[in-house]
């Protein structure tokens, strides 16, 4: 994929820590596209966004966000972020942010779009910071990322600590979001759920390392979860079996090519197998 049809792409980046090492990672974000970024707490997923963003420098690799880089005004001016761990000073109102926001992106900054999302969002503008919840917090955060009309925002778990309603209308707002096809959506979360209603492709970040990036559709129908005995699945070739969990009862494999499997063993029960469930199997092999 050429890097114009895109509206980030990571080749080689490296972030080292005393206790943790991310990379290298190659990743590419299309556009009009939504990216989920999935991996266990501690995988390098926020790591990874904060060295999309321009947060924190690279100590390896090279970064390009549209045509740009996260360093330059052209760059951040493009971008929308909402980090799970970054909030506003507790004394300040929405009002307040949003004027704060407007010195900070100057022309680009939309007032009347802001003000329409917190009320979209039923947030009180006069309201302190101090005064919201969690999952207000979140949502004014992404007012905030929004209202300067981003081409590509980039997400830290933004749907966690909301109710299902309003997730949902998260959700919906996301894909509205990238109907424009010059807009696309780089967004991280546990709630994979979310991600297989709303993502076209999945990035699996496991251990600092990008095992996978792949369409959701074919991910999901690729992968199963096999449930028979030990000798059936000592007729499986080994490319076919990523980890097997042995109960009292048989055997619960989670398989890659699933209708070959199926192929392989007429009549065994292979169901199709969620993000959770490769996340939990392969976390589960690592740690024997």
């Amino acid at each position: 994929m050429s890097s114009a049809s895109c509206a980030a792409v990571i080749r080689g980046v490296e972030k080292h820590y005393p206790d943790f090492t991310l990379g290298p990672v190659d990743l590419t974000v299309p556009k009009g596209c939504i990216v989920g970024l999935v991996g266990e707490n501690g995988a390098g997923k926020t790591t990874l966004l904060k060295l999309l963003t321009g947060v924190n420098p690279a100590d390896a690799g090279s970064i390009e966000l549209l045509g740009s880089s996260p360093h330059t005004p052209a760059g951040r001016g493009d971008l929308g972020a909402v980090f799970d761990d970054a909030y506003f000073y507790e004394s300040l109102t929405a009002k307040q942010i949003g004027k704060s926001m407007a010195g900070i992106f100057g022309s680009r900054w939309d007032s009347g779009e802001y003000r329409q999302l917190l009320k979209q969002f039923g947030l009180d503008e006069g309201k302190p910071v101090k005064a919201y919840s969690r999952g207000m917090r979140m949502k004014l955060s992404l007012a905030t990322a929004l209202a300067h009309h981003p081409r590509l925002l980039v997400l830290d778990e933004a749907t966690s600590g909301l109710d299902p309603v309003v997730r949902g209308e998260m959700l919906d707002l996301f894909l509205d979001f990238i109907q424009d096809e010059d807009h696309s959506i780089l967004i991280s979360s546990h709630i994979t759920g979310d991600l297989e209603q709303v993502a076209d492709s999945i990035a699996y970040l496991h251990q600092g390392k990008l095992l996978f990036q792949e369409e959701k559709d074919v991910l999901l129908s690729k992968y199963g979860i096999l449930r028979c005995g030990a000798g059936d699945l000592a007729a499986l070739p080994g490319e076919c079996i990523v980890h097997t969990r042995r109960t009292d009862f048989g055997c619960e494999t989670l398989v890659k090519g699933r209708e070959e499997v199926l192929r392989l063993l007429p009549g065994a029960v292979c169901d199709p197998a969620s993000i959770d469930d490769i996340m939990r199997f392969t976390s589960g092999r690592d740690k024997q």
